[in-house]
């Protein structure tokens, strides 16, 4: 593995208490995200709202050792290891891990946003989201060419969007991270044409759209809707975790169905922390449907959906070993990124590369060489050492 240099392409950050409120405007800085003590715990709040527990988000705790099962849930910010939340301790982490760079999500917000999507005040839920993306830039350009935050899309409010994806890009940042269902937002769903002038401009700029699992209020009840109501708590974190993956089946059908992809044909979707090893089934579902379903084939749809996948898609995995090399070769070595998800209850950690070697050794050199670097620097314009 010293032969590559790594792009882990789903990580995430523990937020600081501080994200939002060291640059807020003085007359929101009693509103926008902050933690405060409520019922003898740290929450996340937003005017007044209570968005959730204000945990460590890591399953790694400063003194090192690696939690399994639902410990983690307990511990406070300063409880989780450094290396979620600083810069410093993040590269040498992954200097230590054989990683070189790092594409980051959020944790606090919700995996897409959606912990903003109620609140009424519109002029606040945009500044939320554009806070988020200017702390994301000091930590780009802090990362030594290594850290990459996605941007967090205003997306329940078209326009907003539109400019902050031009801000974003204007600012470095690489990509955008976004909700697949705007729609419980009060925005319109992503099938619908009002949304064709943000695809325009993701296009145009070369930003990547990715649809991290979890990053809907609709796809994160997956994890907490699948494991029956009986199972002890680390059953159900074992399911709702499984599930969460396979709840991307759902964006990507959307995806290929509603026709955008005829639209923009450059545009670039990626699905974070979903797995591959269901993908070729599920493409194969959908091209069964297109017969099965329509009496003309839906004539629109150009391609087929493995051809959409692998003009238009890519897809992340990180503990599959079994079969593995088959499923990138029916996919398509081009469309496959690695991650790690550090640092949340299902990464590879302490040994990282260790754990995916036995799946990657079945794979060409030219092909492992795509997957664990040259995929990822060419979709988000990572510069690789040497």
């Amino acid at each position: 593995m010293a032969n590559y240099s790594v792009i882990d392409t789903d990580t995430h950050l523990t937020e600081p208490h501080d994200l939002w409120t060291a640059n807020a405007p003085a007359t929101y800085r009693d509103r926008v995200p902050s933690v405060k003590v409520v019922d003898g715990l740290q929450m996340w709040t937003v005017d007044g709202v209570v968005l959730g527990r204000a945990s460590a988000s890591s399953v790694v705790h400063r003194d090192g050792r690696r939690n399994r099962g639902m410990e983690f849930t307990t511990w406070n910010f300063d409880d989780a290891a450094i290396a979620a939340w600083d810069v410093d301790a993040r590269l040498a982490m992954m200097d230590e891990n054989g990683i070189w760079a790092h594409i980051i999500y959020p944790n606090a917000a919700g995996f897409g946003g959606q912990r903003f999507a109620d609140l009424d005040d519109l002029v606040l839920k945009n500044m939320c989201a554009s806070l988020y993306n200017d702390a994301m830039v000091e930590i780009q350009r802090n990362g030594k060419g290594r850290l990459f935050p996605m941007a967090l899309m205003p997306w329940w409010d078209i326009d907003a969007s539109v400019a902050e994806a031009e801000r974003c890009a204007a600012m470095g940042l690489r990509g955008i991270n976004m909700t697949s269902d705007p729609q419980q937002g009060g925005a319109p769903d992503l099938a619908c044409r009002d949304w064709d002038p943000f695809w325009e401009v993701c296009e145009g700029l070369g930003l990547p759209v990715n649809f991290h699992i979890g990053a809907s209020q609709n796809t994160f009840s997956w994890f907490g809707d699948s494991p029956w109501p009986s199972l002890d708590p680390d059953r159900k974190l074992g399911i709702g975790s499984s599930m969460m993956y396979l709840s991307n089946a759902r964006v990507i059908s959307n995806l290929i169905f509603c026709g955008l992809l005829e639209r923009h044909p450059q545009l670039q979707f990626v699905s974070v922390e979903s797995g591959i090893g269901w993908i070729p089934f599920l493409l194969e579902a959908i091209e069964h449907q297109f017969h099965e379903t329509s009496s003309d084939g839906f004539p629109d749809l150009s391609l087929t959906p493995l051809e959409y996948f692998q003009r238009n898609m890519y897809a992340c995995y990180w503990f599959e070993k079994a079969n593995i090399a088959h499923t990138i070769a029916v996919l398509g070595a081009d469309r496959i990124l690695f991650e790690t998800d550090f640092p949340h209850p299902t990464c590879l950690f302490p040994d990282s590369m260790a754990t995916a070697a036995p799946g990657l050794a079945a794979l060409s050199e030219d092909d492992r060489r795509k997957v664990l670097q040259d995929n990822a620097a060419a979709l988000y314009g990572i510069e690789l050492p040497g």
